[in-house]
């Protein structure tokens, strides 16, 4: 079942804190109406905007989480904050909601993934607070009239990993599972096999335009049929080396898949992946 809950309440923007010629440390982006990134160093946030207020995902950090609460107030000056959602349960994406809500003096819900709960109170961290508001599939957020739809897809990089469409502007956000032309991060052990290829199935189908990633550049539709298929050739080239007998170590040798090296992370992080999906088909 999916809940709703309604929020009641009376440009391009570039913010610079670098030397010319250096990326600056943040930045905040219009993506669509009202609708905008915040990048922090490499990881990305999103909020939505509307004549009611603000609905801000992923404080990220305690310090990104100030500049964040800096730029919300610059692009969007004397709109309340209503709400913070977080993306999953890992800390270096929503820590900081408490130095959002005292930037704008209020107290507002948390809204996560029902999953995201129990892992956000086992590590007790003050400065990431337990969501207030959860939801097992779906939960509609309606921003002044504004939809905003949150879905869960199932296991991935998480067990409680949220999608956000914002309907009328065909903008969605997505976390760690699937990112513009990147392989996975590290041996992929956080990732969920075989759920990862049903929930990037499942993302394919909302109806979206661009996406904004949890790190590096936005996307389309396009992007995340390359990330599957970037798993489903890990996967096949794996097995194959499974079946004809090779190690751990040969697989991770001999499985290149070339046609990715211009990816990113490849040099750092594809023969993990090798190891991690190696691991997983001989351990299933």
């Amino acid at each position: 079942m999916t809940k709703t809950i309604i929020f009641l309440t009376a440009c391009t923007a570039l913010t610079t804190t670098a030397s010319q010629g250096q990326q600056p440390t943040f930045e905040t982006t219009q993506v669509a109406e009202g609708v905008f990134q915040y990048r922090y160093q490499g990881h990305n946030s999103f909020f939505v905007v509307s004549d009611g207020g603000v609905i801000a995902f992923d404080p990220i950090s305690t310090e990104a989480a100030s500049h964040y609460a800096d730029e919300i107030k610059r692009v969007a000056p004397g709109k309340p904050l209503l709400a913070v959602v977080y993306s999953h349960s890992h800390a270096d994406h929503t820590t900081g909601a408490v130095v959002l809500q005292q930037a704008f003096g209020v107290t507002v819900p948390i809204i996560a993934q029902e999953n995201a709960r129990a892992e956000i109170e086992r590590l007790a961290d003050s400065d990431q607070p337990p969501p207030t508001v959860t939801f097992t599939n779906g939960l509609t957020l309606h921003l002044g009239g504004r939809p905003i739809t949150l879905t869960y897809l199932g296991r991935n990089h998480s067990d409680n990993s949220l999608v956000a469409v914002v309907p009328d502007a065909r903008v969605a956000f997505a976390v760690d599972f699937v990112s513009m032309d990147r392989v996975g991060y590290r041996d992929l052990a956080s990732f969920h096999f075989p759920d990862l290829f049903q929930s990037l199935m499942e993302l394919r189908n909302l109806d979206f335009e661009t996406i904004v990633f949890g790190h590096g550049p936005n996307g389309t539709v396009a992007s995340v049929d390359r990330q599957i298929q970037y798993y489903n050739d890990l996967r096949t080239a794996v097995e194959a080396a499974v079946r004809n007998g090779m190690s751990e170590d040969e697989t991770a040798n001999q499985v290149t898949l070339a046609e990715y090296a211009g990816w990113g992370g490849y040099g750092d992080w594809f023969k993990m992946n090798v190891r991690g999906m190696y691991r997983w088909t001989v351990g299933r």
